[in-house]
């Protein structure tokens, strides 16, 4: 496998792993990412464990970014879809079906997603004495807080984000915002923080 193939299927890997116990849409189920000549496969079951059916959904490389990757998947088992005969095609007893990705508007990806994909990235410690993200709380529309350690500093900070406007800078640029004074706020109706910082405006 070409190395750059590789790294994309491993990275598809991990960024589906979630959907193992959280259903990627209603009524349809993760059951493996499997590597195709020049593309990647992913196994949805639809439908209860008995009378469903698994079909292979076929995405050819570097035709999508993988973070795109769940986003497509929820469209199309979300609705009526129609395929040529040529995108259709058998493997190991399931119906395989080659997605034209170009072609396909992502489905939003819900909020658990959201704050998943926010997590991951915090949750990652770079030194294992002094973590970073000690805990999180999902507060609705859209809303999480964070609670969060510095190792310089006592306490516990308690940073607000809004989900849907999450974006890497704002993630990579965290732990110097709980700093900033114009963010702060007393944190009188959360026990569990010291110091509440609002970002759900950044």
């Amino acid at each position: 496998m070409d190395p750059e193939d590789r790294e994309q299927q491993a990275g598809i890997c991990r960024l589906l792993l979630h959907h193992l116990n959280a259903p990627l849409a209603e009524g349809c189920r993760l059951r493996g990412v499997v590597p195709a000549p020049g593309a990647v496969r992913i196994a949805i079951h639809a439908g209860d464990d008995e009378t469903g059916r698994t079909f292979l959904y076929e995405i050819p490389n570097d035709t999508v970014a993988p973070a795109f990757i769940p986003g497509i998947l929820r469209t199309v088992v979300a609705g009526t879809q129609h395929y040529s005969s040529d995108d259709i095609s058998d493997a190991m007893g399931m119906t395989v079906i080659r997605l034209h990705p170009e072609k396909i508007t992502p489905d939003p990806e819900p909020e658990q997603g959201q704050a998943l994909t926010v997590l991951r990235a915090l949750s990652d410690p770079g030194d294992d004495e002094h973590p970073f993200l000690i805990g999180f709380l999902l507060r609705g529309d859209h809303l999480m807080r964070l609670y969060v350690q510095r190792p310089d500093r006592p306490g516990i900070i308690g940073a607000d984000i809004r989900l849907t406007d999450t974006s890497t800078a704002l993630i990579a640029s965290l732990p110097t915002l709980v700093e900033e004074e114009q963010y702060q706020r007393a944190a009188s109706d959360d026990p569990h923080c010291d110091l509440l910082v609002d970002l759900t405006g950044w």
